[in-house]
């Protein structure tokens, strides 16, 4: 429906002698495809299940479709690890429907880390039963299941399809309603398994444990099924999440087509102090010659506000189009309609250009989009190739642009491409021993079923832990059992996916007495998006914070037209509770423990679009967040002849490097390890850096860095000195208020604690 469209490998020759964007690609990589490997219909394959297939054009399965269907129908528990568009879901489809065909009372729960992907199966499963014509019954339960279909499902659903959180909430604690379901389950499905890490993961390792528990309550052992993107450690991530031995299909069979991709640095636009120009500004660029060029597109960017920067630039390539819907955003936050508005926009093709956030590197069906921009490293490699396999499915060509920032890291990954391109993917970690989330779901598992007094949970030892629940006041011991005595609803206290137990609506007062609600936030985010003042943006508009009701968890905006956005700062205090093991050296010490933490809120600026200039700043009167985690932290002396003033400017510099390249060691997210420096520790009163995990109770990442602090200085090192600037720029020693001979002071306290601990 798009006018003057041109194939990918057409643009392609033409950017080939295009030399004002020649010179910032610094390289080119054309992966080529691949065949599709095949194995026959099973023998034992229900003859509806291949009458469906045969009539949607499937005459034999994928390799890795076939390994699957033969390892749940000899009762095996696996875990398949295949790329995007490659026909996951028959993994499962095909042995749930078979079983539930061989005996009508067989029961599924299919579990997906969102509604939005829930529903999205839900028709393509339905779809499939149709050309099976047979009577299998299956219902996503959410939170928008309506209360009149909801005791049917939980007595006749053949398949449930729900999330962790309903899951969590809605179902077990509640499992005297669904006694059919337990006791005849015999599958229990977790798609896309490599999003179950950190805190999210962890908590959810430990609602499959109750889940486990209760089945066993009736009398069911389940099969688990679990897909997944391809990530280091699938088999070992799969076994903790369910406490069960799985085996492993890494091998894929379907075909993958033509991935050509650009490795793009933005030019250098201020030679002196190394400033590159805006990525952003950069993909909108890049995004509008593909627009022009009649290319259905994704864009990736890393927040919120940067999604919302990018529509706001690309909406006006439509501008003189009325109603136009060709350009859109999508990320958390927008109504649960608005999203599939979009996802359906994307795959009838009316939507030529989507900007998101990660919120569609899953596997909700988009469609066939023939290229995707990633606006700066998403952080780690396993989402670079979740997003690179939003393009191009199957056998089509696609076209994968990686537009760098000028952080540390994506300077590093556009320099050394065969990082992202042949590097393996980092590991998925979670940690169901963290003690905070153990005692959460010790109380949820205690009130929906008794603990004996032998009892084991999964696979820890709980009958002290239990002891200390009895002092607490919520459960009584008697002779043989523990009893849940509390008149609270533990599951309604525990939110699985943030420390934060609430979201901030968000209220549009724009239009005369209205209160139409436009979206939603999490607590930690709305402390630097939401506060009073603040421009918050949706699909390219404009609204202004005129209120924040931080006790009512409201925020009341109202559309604007300005030309600028808001950026805000938080400063972090930090606070040594108690030291799990340390490592002594001459002047120099490297600790490891529990920290607190405040998350404090401080001042905001506005900066102009376009030019990105500062043009003004505010305070912000939120109250500050405590959090308890994990940190390694490095303290030693003050150097000879160094003032405070020197040390300030060489930490903040060295503390951004090491944070960089943290990722490159222990192979996780930038995000979920912090680096924060204190001149003078309120822990020793010496120098410190502080590394600790971004989640509340910590998830054992900076554990790992304690072990690793020497290569990692070693690495900081050498990109500092071998970055061409003179005195420190954002692609070595981050942003800074001045860069007098900063450079040198932070290649030299590095070099200063290398050689203390080295």
């Amino acid at each position: 429906m798009f006018s003057k469209r041109r194939t990918i490998d057409d643009l392609l020759v033409e950017w080939q002698y295009d030399e004002a964007l020649k010179q910032n690609i610094v390289h080119w990589q054309t992966i080529e495809a691949t065949p599709a490997r095949y194995s026959q219909f099973p023998n034992e394959l229900h003859p509806s299940i291949t009458k469906a297939l045969t009539k949607r054009g499937i005459e034999q399965l994928y390799t890795h479709q076939r390994e699957a269907f033969d390892y749940a129908i000899n009762g095996k528990s696996f875990t398949a690890v295949t790329p995007t568009a490659s026909g996951k879901s028959l993994c499962y489809h095909l042995p749930v429907l078979q079983k539930i065909l061989e005996d009508q009372s067989s029961r599924a729960i299919y579990l997906f880390p969102t509604k939005a992907l829930a529903q999205d199966q839900k028709a393509d499963l339905n779809d499939l039963i149709e050309d099976m014509e047979e009577e299998i019954l299956s219902y996503t339960y959410d939170g928008d299941t309506a209360p009149a279909i909801r005791q049917k499902i939980r007595k006749a659903g053949h398949i449930v399809m729900t999330n962790p959180d309903m899951l969590h909430s809605g179902i077990l604690p509640h499992h005297t309603k669904w006694v059919s379901l337990f006791e005849n389950l015999k599958y229990i499905v977790i798609d896309e398994l490599h999003t179950y890490k950190g805190v999210f993961g962890s908590h959810v390792a430990h609602v499959i444990r109750r889940l486990k528990r209760i089945c066993a309550f009736y009398g069911s052992n389940p099969i688990f099924i679990c897909t997944s993107a391809t990530i280091k450690n699938p088999k070992q991530l799969a076994e903790k999440l369910t406490n069960t031995s799985h085996e492993l299909i890494a091998k894929s069979g379907a075909p993958v087509g033509k991935k050509t991709f650009l490795f793009y640095n933005p030019p250098i636009v201020h030679p002196t102090f190394g400033v590159r120009r805006s990525s952003v500004l950069e993909v909108r660029d890049l995004a509008t010659r593909l627009f022009e060029a009649g290319i259905q597109t994704i864009v990736f960017a890393k927040s919120r506000v940067r999604v919302e920067m990018l529509v706001t630039y690309l909406k006006s390539l439509t501008k003189n189009k009325i109603q136009d819907e060709s350009i859109r955003g999508y990320r958390g936050g927008y109504l649960p309609t608005e999203r599939r508005a979009i996802e359906k926009g994307l795959r009838d093709g009316t939507i030529q250009i989507v900007v998101s956030t990660n919120a569609l590197e899953l596997g909700v069906d988009i469609g066939q989009l023939q290229a995707c921009i990633m606006t700066g490293y998403p952080g780690n490699i396993a989402s670079a190739w979740q997003q690179a396999g939003r393009a191009g499915r199957r056998q089509d060509s696609a076209l994968i642009i990686y537009v760098a920032n000028s952080t540390a890291l994506d300077q590093y990954v556009v320099n050394n491409p065969t990082y992202l391109l042949g590097s393996s993917p980092e590991e998925a970690l979670i940690n169901p021993d963290n003690i905070l989330i153990l005692m959460d779901h010790l109380k949820c598992a205690a009130f929906e079923l008794p603990f004996s007094v032998t009892d084991n949970y999964g696979e820890f030892e709980v009958q002290e832990l239990l002891e200390f629940l009895q002092d607490e006041g919520v459960l009584v011991k008697t002779s043989s059992n523990w009893y849940w005595m509390s008149e609270r609803f533990p599951a309604h206290e525990i939110s699985l996916r943030s420390a934060s137990q609430e979201n901030v609506v968000i209220i549009d007062q724009t239009v005369p007495a209205g209160t139409k609600v436009i979206g939603e936030m999490d607590t930690y985010s709305a402390m630097t998006l939401l506060h009073e003042e603040a421009i918050y943006l949706h699909q390219g508009t404009q609204f202004q914070v005129e209120m924040l009701d931080w006790e009512e968890k409201k925020a009341y905006v109202r559309e604007v037209d300005v030309d600028y956005f808001t950026d805000a700062n938080l400063a972090v205090e930090l606070k040594v509770l108690n030291e799990d093991k340390t490592s002594q050296y001459k002047t120099a010490s490297v600790s490891y423990g529990d920290i607190s933490l405040l998350a404090i809120p401080t001042i905001f600026k506005k900066i102009r679009f376009q030019t990105h200039e500062n043009i003004g700043s505010g305070k912000i009167h939120i109250p500050p967040l405590e959090m308890h985690t994990n940190a390694t932290w490095l303290s030693f002396n003050l150097p000879e002849n160094w003032s405070e003033e020197m040390l300030t400017d060489a930490l903040t510099g060295a503390s951004y490097a090491i944070g960089s390249f943290i990722p490159l060691y222990i192979q996780c997210d930038r995000n979920d390890l912090t680096v924060v420096p204190q001149v003078k520790s309120v822990h020793n009163d010496k120098p410190t850096l502080f590394i600790y995990d971004s989640y509340p109770g910590g998830i054992g990442l900076s554990e790992r860095v304690y072990d690793i602090l020497v290569p990692i200085i070693e690495q900081t090192i050498n990109h500092v000195k071998s970055c061409p600037c003179q005195n420190g720029c954002p692609s070595c020693i981050g942003a800074q208020d001045s860069f007098n001979e900063s450079k040198q002071k932070v290649i030299k306290i590095l070099t200063i604690l290398l050689n203390e601990i080295g």
